[in-house]
């Protein structure tokens, strides 16, 4: 029975293995092609049959989206940093906030407004649209990185207070009421205990809505028209739609764009194992 025991979960390993194998190369495989096809000449890209590694490896490519006159994939890259960066901070710190009033304070209409983050998921962000239009038109700020800036904060910031919430509500209710023993008000407490405690969930939030300002194009293609202003998905649209479609050039500059994602998410995820891992409580 011991034996037969062990083959049976040896079996479920393998089964198992053999499973997210399969998965990860039915996953990677488009996002190999790209790399692939990233280092081909213009005319084996499109040659037939198609060959999966490139006969004669270029890095033209990667050369021709860092020239101005082709791509100008620095200014795209300011735009699109500059307007995730400061949309994913408001995010984070109206969260905290907003999230902290949810989970720790009592007030009237708290249960109501905490289950109104439900209704949130159940229409899309293109509902969005035409209010946001008319008020940033009307108060001046279309075709600003203002306004780019004002429409992220409303799509995560939904989703970056539910998700703290959850975070806070594991932060025990003693703590605080010993630090308010000892002096400190609402915002220290804020700031000295329930971050520190939550920098993790906090992290993950930010990456989060860094991610969705960073892949944006629906609200970046209506509120921009400013080719000086464009993000790197507007701009890969504006490379797409040339005559010269070189499928080398899209490729290289669409593993270039998500780089910037994949780095932060693979720092950030170190980061948060450490952070939980440094941030237990000595008894």
């Amino acid at each position: 029975m011991a034996v037969s025991s062990k083959k049976t979960k040896r079996t479920k390993k393998i089964v198992f293995y053999v499973g997210l194998v399969l998965f990860l190369v039915f996953t990677l495989f488009p996002f190999l092609i790209m790399f692939m096809t990233s280092f081909k000449s213009p005319k084996e890209a499109i040659s037939a049959p198609p060959t999966f590694f490139p006969k004669d490896w270029t890095f033209q490519h990667y050369i021709d989206i860092f020239n101005p006159d082709i791509f100008p994939f620095l200014t795209y890259f300011k735009n699109s940093f500059i307007v995730s960066l400061v949309a994913s901070g408001i995010a984070v710190v109206l969260g905290i906030l907003g999230a902290y009033a949810l989970s720790k304070l009592r007030f009237r209409a708290r249960t109501t407004i905490n289950a109104s983050f439900y209704t949130v998921y159940m229409f899309s962000g293109i509902l969005l649209i035409v209010p946001l239009f008319k008020i940033i038109s009307s108060v001046g700020l279309y075709d600003t990185r203002t306004a780019l800036i004002i429409t992220m904060v409303v799509q995560t910031l939904p989703t970056a207070i539910f998700m703290l919430i959850s975070y806070f509500d594991t932060i025990p209710v003693d703590i605080e009421e010993a630090a308010m023993m000892d002096g400190l008000n609402r915002m220290q407490i804020i700031m000295r205990i329930i971050v520190p405690l939550a920098i993790s969930g906090i992290i993950s939030v930010f990456v989060y809505c860094f991610m969705v300002a960073w892949n944006d194009y629906l609200f970046a293609s209506i509120f921009l028209s400013d080719s000086e202003l464009f993000t790197l998905p507007i701009g890969l649209n504006t490379l797409f739609s040339t005559p010269d479609y070189i499928w080398g050039r899209m490729m290289a500059a669409s593993l270039v764009t998500a780089l910037p994602v994949v780095i932060m998410y693979a720092l950030s995820e170190r980061f948060i194992k450490g952070n939980l891992t440094d941030g237990g409580v000595k008894g």
